[in-house]
């Protein structure tokens, strides 16, 4: 049977984008992603004017726990949303072993760095390098004391868990490794620099399927952004090593 030129390219067009690799696909969703965000000095630049803000309005409220209550609660929800962007901006950044760059796109990552380094870039005065040198729940530690293990258990476990404690950001930390799992407006991802894909580094995926979160034996999960935490954040407070 002969095809019209047409119909054979059309054809043609649909077996290209079909057999597009996994990575390929993934690479162009999140270059479309990193359009939409500022860039990443002036991103830093906007949280720390927005942390001044809630400091001024916070320290303006010393005999009114009920405003500042407010005030944490607003602080607690722009650093949930504003954290989202931090790690789009990361997004490709390749995954090396000893990679502690702090700068997104250039050069490689290692886990612990990425998630020390965009803690301190939202205006968390953390020792980045002390902590991303250690296991990860020496770090979980330091920030929260809402903290959950799982030993030998499905990563369904995980995602009950989760969903039953509610949307916010948590640091989890793995055999070997660590990111955070971020859900928000019904959806959950893990977000990390992936060593099993090195080359695309810094990514967002399911928590099911074939990723470290899902084949570690041994997870530690623990809330961030609780009320103790933002109000360090607002009073730029520093965290011991």
């Amino acid at each position: 049977m002969r095809y019209p030129f047409p119909i054979l390219f059309l054809i043609f067009l649909l077996f290209s984008c079909t057999s597009k690799s996994k990575e390929q696909q993934v690479l162009l969703w999140q270059e479309r992603i990193e359009e939409e965000i500022k860039s990443y000095p002036e991103l830093k630049k906007e949280t720390l004017e927005r942390r001044a803000i809630f400091f001024k309005e916070y320290s303006g409220s010393k005999n009114n726990k009920i405003k500042q209550d407010s005030i944490i609660a607003e602080a607690q929800n722009y650093l949930l949303t504003i954290s989202d962007d931090f790690f789009r901006s990361w997004y490709n950044t390749p995954w090396t072993f000893h990679g502690h760059s702090q700068t997104p796109g250039e050069g490689s990552i290692a886990c612990g760095y990425f998630v020390t380094t965009t803690l301190r870039d939202m205006g968390f005065n953390i020792p980045r390098i002390k902590w991303a040198q250690q296991a990860s729940e020496y770090m979980i530690k330091k920030v929260t004391t809402d903290i959950k293990r799982f030993q030998q258990k499905p990563v369904k476990d995980v995602l009950d868990y989760i969903e039953a404690k509610g949307e916010g950001l948590y640091i989890v930390g793995l055999d070997s490794h660590v990111g955070y799992i971020y859900y928000l407006n019904g959806k959950m991802s893990f977000v990390h620099a992936n060593y099993y894909r090195p080359q695309i580094g810094v990514m967002s995926e399911p928590l099911i399927g074939r990723n470290p979160l899902n084949d570690s034996k041994y997870r530690v999960i623990g809330k961030i952004f609780d009320r103790e935490m933002v109000q360090s954040w607002i009073q730029n407070a520093p965290y011991s090593e």
